[in-house]
């Protein structure tokens, strides 16, 4: 039996994955099953990460028997792509455990939990997405340039405004759209989305 321990921050920017590694290193050393660690420093409002790419490329071979996180959220933060992913680990009769919520989803009370908090997680997320729209047409409102800059100074790309290109670019907005909206050059979208000239 073989056990992934993923483990997930949103930034590099003074996160790392230790505050959520010793739950998960407990827990492996309670079970018997070789454990193979996942990491990934990359927004949750995409299922598109390096390590649970590799993570589910594994699930998918056959190499993982279960899938245990810290916290749902950070396995994902929107309720769909975490359910997708929950159903397809079901289809493939691969476990989840998820540590902090205390449920496993092979009792029914935890495939129910694993729903709540999925549809919780996503709530958050648009409410958040909510506040940052508002903060923009507050700013354009009142005269202000969102995200414009003095010559000779740089162009700050927050997490927060990179979240909300993602966000935005998931819904479909087409990037020269998200540019205007989020008060930044099309080329930094471009940067925020990973390089994808495409995404047009």
């Amino acid at each position: 039996m073989t056990t992934a321990l993923y483990a997930r921050v949103s930034s590099h920017k003074g996160q790392d994955t230790k505050s959520q590694e010793p739950d998960l290193q407990t827990w492996a050393n309670a079970h018997d099953d070789e454990a193979v660690w996942y990491k990934d420093t990359y927004t949750g409002t995409t299922m598109d990460r390096p390590g649970l790419e590799r993570l589910l490329a594994d699930v998918r071979q056959g190499k993982i028997d279960k899938v245990v996180c810290w916290r749902l959220d950070r396995l994902g933060r929107t309720a769909k792509g975490l359910l997708t992913l929950l159903d397809e680990l079901q289809q493939l009769g691969v476990g989840f455990v998820s540590l902090r919520e205390g449920f496993d989803l092979a009792t029914p009370a935890g495939r129910l939990m694993a729903g709540v908090l999925a549809s919780v997680a996503a709530y958050e997320t648009e409410v958040r997405k909510e506040r940052q729209l508002a903060g923009i047409a507050k700013a354009k409102a009142e005269g202000k340039t969102w995200g414009g800059r003095r010559p000779g100074t740089r162009i700050k790309l927050t997490e927060e405004k990179e979240t909300l290109i993602r966000q935005l670019h998931a819904e479909g907005k087409p990037v020269a759209a998200i540019a205007r909206m989020v008060g930044l050059t099309r080329k930094t979208v471009y940067k925020a989305l990973g390089g994808q000239e495409d995404a047009a």
